[in-house]
């Protein structure tokens, strides 16, 4: 089971919203028991609040429930227990590093530097740019599933596959 975590500053927005498109699509193509998914924050600002609103609505819209998640900080047994963790941008990286100076590097990643345009996320808590956001934690995410098939971590048949190169399904 490969096990990711991916992190923001306060796990309402970006980092919720990467969790739960990528519940979506390793469940529209067929691998939801190879993966364990979940998402936390670097701070502690909004512990135990629900996902943003917009989040929660852009989410909605395409029959993504996140109803039940509230926001929690990441924890040393996540540092430790999970395969990745995926940054949005590199403010949460140096937050990451902060809190856990000796933690092991190479697991760590911001989610666009799967892609082929690696970057920051913007926060659209700040930009109010939801849908932005979203094509791009949508693409960094079925970059990621590539990226763990190129590595023989996980298998792709060539229905999963044009499925990943398809839009989100409804």
């Amino acid at each position: 089971m490969i096990k990711i975590n991916f992190v923001c500053f306060g796990n309402i927005c970006r980092s919720p919203m990467a969790e739960f498109v990528m519940k979506k699509i390793i469940k529209d193509i067929g691998l939801s028991d190879e993966f364990n998914i979940s998402s936390a924050a670097t701070s502690q600002e909004e512990i135990g609040n629900g996902v943003y609103p917009p989040v929660k609505k852009l989410l909605n819209s395409y029959d993504i429930d996140c109803s039940e998640k509230t926001a929690r900080q990441i924890s040393q047994d996540d540092i430790e227990n999970n395969d990745y963790i995926i940054a949005m941008e590199d403010y949460n990286l140096r937050n990451l590093y902060y809190l856990y100076p000796d933690m092991d590097r190479s697991k760590v990643y911001k989610l666009l530097d799967f892609t082929d345009t690696p970057g920051n996320i913007d926060d659209p808590w700040y930009t109010g740019e939801f849908d932005k956001a979203f094509v791009e934690i949508l693409k960094g995410c079925k970059a990621l599933i590539i990226s763990l098939a190129q590595d023989n971590l996980i298998k792709l048949n060539k229905d999963q596959k044009k499925l990943l190169a398809s839009d989100l399904e409804d």
